[in-house]
C-alpha cells in the first residue's frame, strides 16, 4: 500500500504534545530512578527498565560491534502509555540504557508505540512498528509507520504510516511487522485477526522499503493453532538444519487462545514455533514441525531476533519478555517501582527439524572458594552455610557419565518450593 493521507476516526483521541510525554516521563524517572537502581531485586544480568514497565522487544539489531535493543516501555505504569525504550550492549550481559527512543506523541500511535522489527541499512537503521489508537469508545486503529535512524540508531518517526490500517478482511488487531530481505525482495510479515475473530498472519513485498503491496495470508495448516484468535509478533526466518544439512524456514510468533494440554501451553499466551518450507510464489507455509513451545517456564513471550547484515554472517540471536499478559503485580513494584525485564539472549539452530536453543553470552564467573571440591555427592540433602544472606550465587556441576547409573537431578530449595534441574 503506498504512503497516503490517512483518516483518523473524528472521535480520535488527540495526541498530547511530545514535549508534555517526555517531560512526564523523565519526571518519573527523576523521581524513582535512584530507588529501581538500589532495589536489591533489581536484575545484575537481564535488560530491565530503568523505572515504570517493560514489555516485548523491538528493533533489535546488531552494527557489527554494539547490539541495540528496544522494547515496549510504560514509565507512567501503571497507565499504559506505551513508549519505546533503547539500550545498548557489546556483550548481550551489560547494558547501558540510552534514553527513550519514540514517544506516543501522533494521531497514529497516541495509545502506543507498539511492537515491530529493525533491519541494518546504509548509512544507519531502518525500524517498523505499529502504532496504536483508540476513540473515546476504545475503538482501535492501527498503522504501521517507518521510523529511520544514523549511526546512533535514534530512530525519527516518517510520517504519513506506511500502511494504513487493516487490509479487507482483518480486524485492527493488525500488528507487530517483522520486516526482511529474500531473493532481492523485501518482506514484511504482521500478526493480524480476521473478521471471524481468528488469527492469521498477513504478508506484504516491497521493493523499496515504502511503497508495500498485500500479497496476501501466510498458508499455515496447523489443527492445534485453528481456534486461536489472534497471532503476534510473527517473525519468518531461515536456518540450516544441523542434519540434514537443508534450509527451512522457521516461523517463531505467539499464537493467543491455545488451550491448556496436559503440561503444555500453561501460560495465559504462549510462544512458540513452525518448522517447514514457504512458497513465496503461493504464501504456502508446509508444515513440517507442528507448532512447538519455545519455553516451557511461566514467563516467556514476544520473542524476537536480532538482525544483522547478510554481509556479516553470524548466529541468529533471540530474545523474548521475561513476563506475560496481566502479570504485572510484582513485588518489585512495591521496592523499586519497576517490573519485567528481557531473557537472555538465546543462539538458535536447527536439529533435526527442531529448535535448539544455546547461551549467547559467557556469564561473569567468580566462583570463590567451592564448597565440595573434588568430591562425589552421595545422594542426600546438603546444606551451604555460607551461601546465607546472599541473594545470588553461581552453582557449577561436573557428571561422571561413567560412574552414574540411572536419571540424576538437582533439587534447589524445599520440597515446599524448589527449582529442579
Amino acid at each position: 500500500m503506498s504512503p497516503k493521507k490517512t483518516k483518523t476516526s473524528k472521535n480520535a483521541s488527540k495526541a498530547r504534545p511530545e514535549r508534555d510525554l517526555a517531560l512526564e516521563a523523565q519526571d518519573v524517572l527523576d523521581t524513582f530512578g535512584a530507588a529501581v537502581r538500589s532495589d536489591r531485586d533489581y536484575p545484575a544480568l537481564h535488560l530491565a527498565p530503568p523505572v515504570g514497565r517493560l514489555n516485548d522487544p523491538n528493533g533489535l539489531v546488531y552494527d557489527g560491534h554494539n547490539y541495540h535493543a528496544f522494547y515496549q516501555y510504560s514509565p507512567l505504569h501503571p497507565e499504559r502509555k506505551v513508549y519505546w525504550r533503547h539500550a545498548v550492549s557489546t556483550n548481550l550481559v551489560d547494558w547501558k540504557d540510552v534514553g527513550t527512543a519514540l514517544v506516543p506523541n501522533t494521531r497514529y500511535d497516541s495509545h502506543g508505540c507498539y511492537s515491530g522489527s529493525g533491519i541494518r541499512v546504509k548509512g544507519g537503521f531502518e525500524f517498523f512498528y505499529t502504532g496504536n489508537v483508540k476513540d473515546s469508545k476504545n475503538k482501535r486503529e492501527a498503522y504501521q509507520i517507518l521510523a529511520t535512524a544514523g549511526k546512533d540508531a535514534s530512530p525519527v518517526r516518517q510520517l504519513p504510516p506506511l500502511i494504513s490500517g487493516p487490509h479487507d478482511g482483518y480486524t485492527a488487531h493488525y500488528r507487530d511487522p517483522h520486516v526482511f530481505e529474500r531473493d532481492g525482495k523485501w518482506w514484511m510479515v504482521i500478526g493480524a485477526q480476521r473478521k471471524d475473530k481468528t488469527g492469521a498472519v498477513v504478508v506484504y513485498t516491497s521493493k523499496d522499503r515504502r511503497d508495500w503491496k498485500f500479497k496476501g495470508e501466510l498458508g499455515i495448516k496447523a489443527k492445534e493453532l485453528e481456534k486461536c484468535y489472534m497471532f503476534e509478533c510473527p517473525s519468518l526466518l531461515q536456518l540450516r538444519d544441523e542434519v540434514t544439512g537443508e534450509i527451512r524456514d522457521v516461523l517463531i510468533f505467539s499464537p493467543q487462545g491455545l488451550k491448556p494440554m496436559g503440561e503444555k501451553y500453561l501460560n495465559i499466551y504462549q510462544s512458540g514455533y513452525i518448522v517447514g518450507k514457504f512458497n513465496p510464489k503461493t504464501l504456502k507455509f508446509k508444515v513440517e514441525t507442528p507448532f512447538t513451545e519455545l519455553d516451557a517456564g511461566f514467563e516467556f513471550y514476544a520473542p524476537q531476533v536480532f538482525a544483522r547484515r547478510p554481509s556479516e554472517p553470524g548466529p541468529v540471536l533471540l530474545t523474548g519478555w521475561a513476563g506475560n499478559a496481566s502479570e504485572d503485580d510484582q513485588p518489585s513494584i512495591e521496592t523499586g517501582q519497576w517490573v519485567h525485564a528481557l531473557n537472555l539472549p538465546r543462539m538458535l539452530s536447527l536439529k533435526a527439524g527442531r529448535l535448539i536453543q544455546r547461551p549467547a553470552a559467557s556469564l561473569p564467573y567468580d566462583a570463590g572458594d567451592p564448597t565440595v571440591a573434588g568430591e562425589c555427592l552421595k545422594a542426600g540433602s546438603y546444606k551451604v552455610d555460607n551461601l546465607n544472606g546472599h541473594r545470588s550465587w553461581q552453582l557449577r556441576l561436573e557428571a561422571d557419565a561413567e560412574r552414574t547409573t540411572g536419571p540424576w537431578g538437582v533439587r534447589i530449595g524445599s520440597d515446599a518450593s524448589h527449582v529442579d534441574i
